[in-house]
């Protein structure tokens, strides 16, 4: 019998591939991309192959053999192993670290009856490959501009699809998806949102326009057998759009043409467990992998990608102007809250500006983007607060469900009836959050249909789209949200916009952080005036409330001048020395005493020196303690990505053979210092 070793990559943290002796003949002797059952660490575990070799270096006697091969599903591309590997080396993580874990579960179980049945129900899905487009709208100048320069780009072309909110960038997606559709007889094409609930219109949009066309979706929230029906469809290749969150971008899609990131900006794409990648930069070296086009969209855009097209590397396709002809840019206005005082969080200014909507039957929308009741419960007489025991931060009071939770490690407990240092029963609830803006308009607007969007309201599956639809039902008058509710999202009733508390952003210690609440400004006013004005009604409005009325962020708000705000953070950037035009590794510990973090970071500072690269001190993280574990930092950088790279190779060589009982990792590109 003839005899080959698989080598294989699995799902562990060491940092190699194991080798497996196969019996095969030349008729089926297994293939590079293929799954592997094997056993390890006394478990059978999926791996994947990555090399087949006539011979190991490991001892005939210690060679294990191979369990099973899934033979029934064709191997993943050479292509997608090499954006796996791509990954792995530059996230310094093990290559089986990468690329399992984006393979669904059920894929990867020991047993092949999941896998086998889900194969069978793709088969019995009809034949979907009419490409033809439904009810296509007429484009403006600058829209149809930039469709046909998509649609008609050959290689590898990255495109800043820079649009301001309202411009119909959606609409340009789908009429160059529809362009490379027809062109390419099996092209696949991935496009990409930050966040689940950005689904749903999109695949709504999407099916309406290709009803001919295979559509897959890939993201957190489907079943295990679910998500493994939408990833064969993408591996096989009879899906030919794929729709998903981060995730997507490691999916098996032997055809793809086409890549779309929406929201490019959005933080969302950074994983922050495990693998740390960003998912738009994966996106941008696969377009570059597999020479095809990347239109990067967004109203905001990041500064990493501002300054790629500002350089020339991406070319900048703007659009200036809003998609409904009848459809304006909001008025943007600060209300001066030392001169208008807020009662129960509002400006008078607000609650007339809310008034008038809900007597012309239009919609507004409140931000806040701070979930709970209030951030902190306090004692007034001896200053107890509510602290959580195992962070250090508050415990935030949920007063609906009467718990106090931690927002960072989970814990919960009742609200005290009395202080606990001092028993004074009269504890006060600091600050406001979503809850309690929506008890105070109950109370202001008792008639009005009142609809709050958090992650609190909408932990059920399925219950954030049922509380859209809602909204755009036009079943109710004052929408009250997070994050959640600030892109993406088309309310076409909607013609006020007030934010509430977004002065503490301008005071953190995070350098990104003005660039995040612009976008998050700019973003969320978008949200007003998406459909034109009607006869008689009001014009869009945004007001923000605050007590830095002079603050340059406000100004450009106020004037919709990303183009200057954003050049302004580059040279305060390149002045600094900081992101784009520096490169970033953080190394973070954690154990149960912060001294032991701070020791093995001043350890690992010392390991290794490397010219080109700055290794910082170690430093408490700014939130030092989380779920009882302190954590500590330690910054490495270089204005050389590869000089950076070339160390951290050699450093996480050094690292991992060093003994410590301290838990740590290295996130690359970090968003979070």
């Amino acid at each position: 019998m003839a005899h080959c070793i698989l080598k294989i990559a699995l799902d562990t943290p060491l940092n190699a591939v194991f080798d497996y002796r196969w019996t095969c003949e030349d008729i089926d002797r297994p293939q590079v991309g293929q799954f592997a059952l094997v056993s390890f660490a006394r478990r059978e575990m999926m791996g994947l192959i990555v090399e087949i070799a006539d011979h190991s270096d490991v001892p005939a006697d210690k060679l294990k053999d191979a369990l099973a091969v899934r033979t029934q599903l064709s191997p993943v591309s050479k292509q997608w192993l090499a954006l796996a590997g791509f990954a792995a080396d530059y996230y310094q993580r093990p290559l089986g670290e990468v690329a399992l874990p984006g393979v669904p579960k059920n894929v990867r179980v020991p047993k092949s009856v999941p896998l086998d049945n889900a194969l069978k129900k793709l088969a019995k899905l009809p034949d979907s490959h009419d490409p033809t487009p439904h009810n296509m709208p007429v484009l403006n100048a600058q829209q149809q501009a930039a469709a046909d320069f998509i649609g008609q780009a050959n290689g590898y072309q990255p495109v800043l699809l820079y649009g301001v909110t309202g411009s119909g960038k959606t609409e340009v997606y789908l009429q160059a998806c529809a362009e490379v559709l027809a062109r390419e007889a099996d092209g696949q094409i991935l496009i990409m949102v930050p966040e689940i609930n950005l689904t749903p219109q999109l695949e709504g949009n999407i099916r309406a326009r290709f009803p001919g066309v295979m559509l897959a979706t890939l993201h957190s929230s489907l079943s295990e057998g679910e998500r493994m029906l939408h990833w064969l469809a993408a591996h096989t290749g009879r899906a030919r759009i794929v729709l998903g969150t981060r995730l997507a971008i490691l999916a098996s899609l032997p055809h793809l043409k086409l890549i779309v990131i929406d929201e490019e900006h959005d933080p969302s794409y950074k994983q922050q467990e495990g693998l740390r990648y960003s998912a738009r930069d994966l996106a941008v070296w696969r377009a570059w992998q597999l020479k095809i086009p990347i239109v990067l969209g967004s109203a905001t855009p990041s500064l990493e990608t501002w300054h790629h097209a500002q350089a020339g590397r991406y070319t900048l396709l703007p659009l200036r102007e809003r998609a409904v002809k009848s459809a304006v840019l909001p008025q943007v206005k600060l209300i001066d809250m030392e001169r208008d005082k807020p009662r129960d969080g509002l400006t008078s200014s607000l609650v007339a500006a809310l008034k008038l909507r809900m007597e012309r039957g239009e919609q507004s929308l409140l931000f806040l983007n701070r979930r709970g009741y209030s951030p902190v419960i306090c004692c007034e007489s001896c200053g107890w607060v509510s602290d959580c025991k195992r962070c250090t931060s508050f415990m935030v009071l949920h007063k609906g469900e009467y718990k106090l939770r931690c927002h960072h490690c989970s814990l919960e407990m009742r609200i005290p009836r009395h202080c606990p240092t001092c028993g004074n029963i009269d504890l006060q609830p600091v600050g406001r959050g979503t809850q309690r803006v929506e008890e105070g308009l109950q109370a202001m607007f008792p008639e009005a249909r009142i609809l709050r969007i958090d992650a609190d309201s909408t932990r059920r599956k399925g219950s954030a789209q049922e509380a859209f639809d809602t909204v755009h039902r036009g079943d109710v008058d004052i929408l009250i949200g997070t994050q959640m509710v600030a892109k993406g999202h088309d309310f076409k009733k909607l013609t006020l916009v007030g934010i509430m508390n977004p002065d503490t952003a301008l005071f953190s210690q995070d350098y990104r952080a003005s660039e995040r609440l612009f976008a998050q400004l700019m973003q969320v006013a978008g949200r007003a005036g998406r459909a034109g004005q009607a006869e008689g009604g009001s014009a869009a409005e945004v007001l923000i409330q605050t007590r830095y009325m002079q603050h340059p962020l406000y100004s450009a708000v106020v004037s919709h001048d990303y183009d200057r705000f954003a050049s302004s953070l580059l040279q305060e950037r390149q002045q600094a020395a900081l992101p784009p035009y520096l490169f970033q590794a953080l190394l973070r510990a954690e154990a149960p005493e912060l001294a032991n973090a701070l020791a093995f970071l001043a350890q690992a500072r010392d390991c290794v020196e490397h010219p080109g690269v700055t290794i910082n001190d170690p430093i408490p993280m700014s939130m030092t303690r989380v779920h009882n574990v302190d954590r500590a930092q330690l910054l490495v950088e270089s204005p050389s990505r590869p000089a950076l790279q070339a160390f951290l190779r050699e450093w996480m060589h050094v690292l991992r053979d060093m003994k410590t009982r301290v838990k740590w990792s290295l996130e690359v590109d970090p968003l979070d210092i």
